[in-house]
């Protein structure tokens, strides 16, 4: 686990022992879960490291912004799976105040059990579809941030996401290197959502040819009450 605090300061992150701890712990839990449960196609240490850890971090060499503990984000991880990246996140920089959402109540037991495990504040999982809970008050433009790495185009990503930005806050989606084509399609999707594409930022991954790239999206005007539509139309009609 030392190789994480190596390659995290490639982007400015100090890791204490404290928090080396909390990473080998969530690993640890990780694995062990995925074994009755699935998680993660990746479990090899060095892997989990690369590809879940830092690429989780890799946030901070994108938007340095969210290193800075004298401004308290509150961040939504939408379709946040296994934790990722939102977890790392708050083991990174505890300030943050994280919301961990996900359609499966398996995963979002599991993840409670993680800050269970590691007596964390200020982060909660959420069990919800994006549908639904972004017309619960709670959550609809009350997040400065909201980041995801979930598996959808961007047009689909942008409905689902930006109903949960507040005004002058931003969605960043982690995205594949070669982002520039579907980013293009999606700009009317990002639109009526209310958004408006600030940039597109790439990150190598430390010691390795892994490329990120980060797609910024500002939240410009309030989305309109019809979005998100019923469950399923984002992804099944997305808006071009």
């Amino acid at each position: 686990m030392n190789r994480l605090i190596e390659k995290a300061a490639k982007f400015n992150i100090e890791l204490s022992q404290e928090q080396l701890w909390q990473f080998q712990t969530y690993y640890e839990m990780l694995v062990e879960t995925n074994k009755v449960m699935n998680l993660t196609a990746i479990t090899e240490l060095d892997e989990v490291i690369t590809k879940h850890f830092l690429d989780s971090l890799a946030l901070a060499g994108a938007y340095p912004d969210i290193c800075n503990s004298d401004v308290e984000l509150k961040v939504l991880d939408l379709g946040t799976g296994a934790g990722f990246p939102g977890l790392p996140l708050k083991l990174a920089f505890p300030h943050l105040r994280i919301t961990l959402m996900d359609s499966l109540n398996k995963r979002v037991k599991f993840l409670q059990s993680v800050i269970d495990k590691l007596e964390l504040c200020g982060i909660d999982a959420v069990h919800g579809r994006a549908e639904e809970a972004a017309r619960n008050k709670a959550y609809r433009e009350q997040f400065d941030l909201c980041v995801s790495r979930a598996v959808a185009n961007l047009s689909t990503l942008s409905e689902y996401c930006i109903p949960f930005v507040k005004l002058q806050g931003k969605l960043i989606s982690y995205k594949a290197a070669d982002i520039e084509d579907e980013a293009s399609i999606a700009g009317k999707a990002i639109r009526v959502m209310g958004g408006n594409l600030n940039a597109i930022k790439k990150i190598t991954l430390p010691e390795s040819d892994i490329e990120r790239s980060f797609v910024i999206i500002d939240k410009i005007k309030s989305t309109p009450k019809a979005y998100p539509r019923k469950a399923g139309t984002a992804s099944k009609e997305p808006i071009k």
